[in-house]
């Protein structure tokens, strides 16, 4: 009945709300007078905030608040250490045991580690989650595809776990045949929930782009058995996620090959950084592009598009928006008839009874996985079997070069024992 949701909820904290100011008005004394209005503040407080997240449709239960504002979700998960350059993880580094790796065989292995970028110089935390085929003998030699995910703003990539529910609808798929298995890889691309990046590289500020795009792919590719960044990578997100999703893909075509844009946005806005960036410092809001127009031009999906040459191969993008958010349609129908113009198909779901909430990302969560990881497993078998063919190749070649030198040499001649003369 009082979910954070609920109706009833709302009721009583407009009903508390009137009664508080009931008796600021007909209070006599002034101490009381201030009494009531302090705490009526508290009512009306509590009433936006839980309208807010009706509206984004975040949190259905107070369980989920609690686990969430008390990082129980994040302190369960299992916490990896990070890798030296060069390091492959094994067993014992992941802390499986043979019980555990025999149910992550069944179910998944879901835990979180620090990337530190080679490039960017960010350190920030990153969700992996590694589906039931990792731990499987006949897998043992396939390298997966990936699908990293962006969450939006103010957020955090435990929002991918704990309101978009990636992994039961990922297993779901992956248990119906409807979904590859791929590893997906969950970064911080703000850092902290009061920050906005927009995973851009501010001109003298912070790195974001490079750390999500690069270094953090790079690491994946480096430590786990997966495909280096190109065709068999992708890349989704939504709200500011799906505004990176897209200004990511078209910055870096031949690190992603399928981009998903759930309620994305294709034009930046202000950012809100750490003041002096350095990391847990109040934010602060700047414009990201100041007195640097080309930049801003670049970083702009919409506009950036028509300066690509028809030529180059981007990524295969696929696209959502709520039905009730006229904006995020608009944008969405105007982003995919200039991609068009580079890409045949282009599939645009508009989902029904939905804005720009979670409501409509959890529902476009599902047709997305659907569509695109099959597609990464397809390039995975393709680049797997190249790689084969290639090695296959490369031993014939050099058996052959062995029996060519081996010919070419001249005979010897033996003396009266029968023993080589040189």
């Amino acid at each position: 009945m009082l979910e954070p949701q609920s109706t009833a909820l709302f009721l009583i904290l407009m009903v508390v709300f009137g009664g508080l100011v009931c008796w600021m008005v007909i209070a006599r004394h002034v101490v009381f007078r201030v009494l009531a209005a302090c705490l009526a503040f508290i009512p009306a407080m509590l009433f936006g905030v839980a309208a807010v997240n009706k509206y984004y449709n975040y949190y259905q239960t107070w369980g989920a608040i609690a686990a969430d504002l008390s990082s129980q979700g994040t302190a369960t998960l299992p916490k990896v250490p990070q890798f030296t350059r060069g390091k492959k993880p094994a067993d014992r580094e992941l802390g499986l045991s043979a019980p555990l790796r025999a149910e992550a065989a069944q179910t998944g292995y879901l835990f979180q580690t620090q990337v530190t970028g080679q490039r960017s110089h960010i350190t920030r935390t990153v969700f992996i989650y590694l589906p039931p085929q990792y731990f499987q003998k006949q897998y043992g030699h396939y390298r997966f595809p990936v699908l990293e995910l962006l969450h939006g703003s103010p957020g955090d990539p435990e929002q991918w776990v704990s309101v978009m529910n990636v992994i039961p609808t990922f297993t779901d798929l992956i248990a119906t045949r409807k979904a590859a298995p791929v590893v997906l890889v969950m970064p911080d691309t703000d850092g902290g929930r009061t920050y906005s990046l927009q995973c851009l590289n501010v001109p003298g500020g912070i790195q974001d782009e490079t750390y999500l795009a690069v270094d953090v792919p790079d690491y994946i590719a480096a430590h786990w058995q997966v495909q280096p960044p190109g065709r068999a990578w992708g890349l989704a997100g939504y709200s500011e996620g799906g505004y990176c999703t897209a200004n990511i893909a078209l910055q870096e075509p031949r690190r992603y090959g399928y981009a998903g844009v759930m309620s994305g946005y294709f034009s930046p806005s202000a950012d809100r950084v750490p003041r002096g960036n350095k990391p847990g410092a109040p934010p602060v809001t700047v414009n990201p592009f100041r007195g640097e127009p080309a930049l801003r031009a670049k970083n702009t999906p919409r506009v950036y598009i028509n300066q690509i040459p028809p030529w180059t191969q981007l990524p295969q993008f696929w696209l959502a928006a709520g039905r009730l958010d006229g904006g995020d349609v608009r944008a969405a129908v105007e982003f995919r008839q200039l991609l068009m113009l580079h890409q045949a198909v282009v599939p645009l779901d508009i989902v029904g009874n939905g804005g720009h909430n979670a409501t409509v990302w959890r529902a476009a969560l599902r047709p997305m996985l659907t569509w695109m990881t099959p597609k990464l497993a397809q390039r995975a078998r393709s680049a797997d079997t190249a790689v084969a063919a290639a090695q296959r190749r490369k031993a014939l070649q050099a058996r052959a070069g062995t029996r060519a030198a081996q010919q070419a040499r001249p005979p010897g001649r033996h003396g009266k024992a029968g023993i080589p003369v040189p």
